[in-house]
């Protein structure tokens, strides 16, 4: 039984951007366990542990931007805002953006500014764009923006 779980663990690595002492360290840390206790129940030292835990962190950042940015490339729904633009203008854009393609989406005007308030926080200053912005939809609601500098 060891065996198996050991090979499905390896299968699960194989595609992963974590290697499998990272997953380690995570699921301790995430634990409670101090970078020092991880440290002695893997026979290293801290130093060795803040640098896997690091290293980690910055590969699982790497892909939640890798599937944003692949979310983005699927999104059918695309459209460019102007800086200035009001915050609470912009779900009525979008749902003109969904209409023009004939796509019903599942989401209220107050669903599209909390997603874009809290997914592109930096895009505001107060109720405007601060700079251009391209934003994207799914099928499933999900709104997602990025800066045009």
């Amino acid at each position: 039984m060891a065996e198996e779980e050991e090979a499905a663990s390896s299968d699960d690595t194989q595609d992963s951007l974590l290697t499998r002492r990272q997953i380690k360290v995570l699921q301790m840390r995430l634990a409670g366990k101090s970078q020092q206790q991880v440290a002695e129940i893997l026979g290293t030292t801290r130093s060795n542990i803040s640098i896997l835990e690091k290293r980690a962190h910055q590969n699982i950042r790497r892909a939640e931007c890798t599937l944003q940015q692949w979310m983005m490339i699927r999104a059918p729904i695309s459209l460019k805002a102007e800086a200035g633009t009001d915050v609470f203008d912009l779900p009525k854009m979008i749902f003109a953006a969904a209409d023009e393609k004939g796509i019903h989406l599942p989401i209220t005007s107050l669903d599209i500014i909390v997603q874009l308030r809290r997914k592109a926080p930096r895009l505001f200053k107060k109720r405007a764009l601060e700079q251009d912005a391209q934003i994207f939809v799914t099928h499933e609601g999900e709104v997602l923006a990025e800066g045009l500098s």
